[in-house]
């Protein structure tokens, strides 16, 4: 007698999952058992440059459908609004509806906030935020739609991707950071918009080596003993899986950090000190007075975010 495995008669997107984590997460959500719609639009560079190719979506569903797995390719621009509604169509076509939602897709183009042009930021928002827009919209549209058909809550999972350079700041990537801080918010949104109809949104913050960050983890070398490699993909898409199964029911609206081996649920942001007015309103010397002091012990480049307890040793 077989197994049911967690994923059973659902059917999923991923997007940018022709490589790298997205490559991961596809044939994660596959060998739980659900159909799969590979996104990817196959750019060569990791700054979005180069002819779009449907070669890596392709390659990634013939690997999933060799492993006895149900998969097609869709070569598409997810920062495009209407191929965004194309992709969801495609999901929906093929397997009946759209079951699960990730959002992976993504590109890099770094720079210090003082020599970034505009199009290096514009495009870095577009793929990533507006990318995670267009897909989240076209999939709630399908399940409001058939929850209202049906006249109860159906079955919906959204995995988006932040990042830690949203929690801890990344000096030379104010265009991603932004991005990826957009992201939680969309989330969170999502997530409250989206629960009555029985859909659940969450966003992880991933470490992993792929041609994206191969050089911010330049000095962390891989094992040459043949173990997994701390930064390896293969350490976030179980998490992806979990997410995207209904054992995840009562997580909801959850950013949560992944890697080597970790899970990390990030609290949402608390108060950490609270000062009130003596007056009607505050002068500037009151403010002077209670604010500055405590400022005054902490180092001058700390964040809002204590990334160090997450932080990742170098050897």
């Amino acid at each position: 007698m077989s197994q049911t495995l967690p994923l059973d008669g659902l059917s999923a997107v991923v997007t940018g999952a022709g490589r790298g984590l997205g490559r991961a997460e596809a044939l994660e959500l596959a060998r739980l058992g659900a159909s799969v719609v590979v996104n990817d639009y196959g750019q060569p560079g990791r700054d979005g440059s180069g002819e779009a190719s449907a070669a890596p979506a392709e390659e990634v569903a013939e690997e999933i459908r060799a492993a006895g797995g149900r998969a097609v390719a869709h070569l598409g621009d997810v920062s495009d609004h209407e191929q965004a509604r194309a992709l969801v169509d495609l999901a929906v076509s093929a397997y009946g509806r759209l079951d699960i939602l990730v959002n992976n897709a993504g590109i890099l183009r770094d720079r210090m906030v003082f020599s970034m042009t505009e199009d290096e930021w514009d495009s870095v928002i577009r793929v990533h935020l507006k990318g995670h827009f267009n897909t989240t919209h076209f999939a709630a549209s399908h399940w409001r739609a058939r929850s209202k058909e049906s006249g109860s809550p159906v079955y919906g999972r959204i995995v988006n991707t932040s990042s830690e350079a949203f929690l801890a700041g990344s000096a030379g990537q104010p265009n991603y950071a932004a991005a990826k801080g957009g992201i939680v918010g969309l989330t969170t949104s999502t997530a409250l918009a989206l629960a009555k109809y029985g859909v659940t949104a969450n966003a992880i913050c991933p470490r992993a080596r792929t041609r994206m960050t191969e050089d911010v983890f330049a000095g962390f070398e891989k094992p040459a003993d043949g173990r997994l490699d701390a930064l390896a993909p293969e350490h976030v898409s179980p998490l992806v899986g979990y997410l995207a199964s209904p054992a995840a029911a009562k997580v909801n609206g959850q950013l949560l950090v992944v890697h080597g081996g970790m899970v990390a649920i990030v609290e949402r942001p608390r108060v950490a000190a609270k000062f009130d007015s003596s007056k009607e309103t505050f002068s500037f010397d009151e403010l002077d007075e209670l604010i500055s002091p405590y400022y005054a012990d902490r180092p001058a480049n700390e964040t809002f975010a204590a990334a160090e307890v997450l932080g990742l040793k170098r050897d």
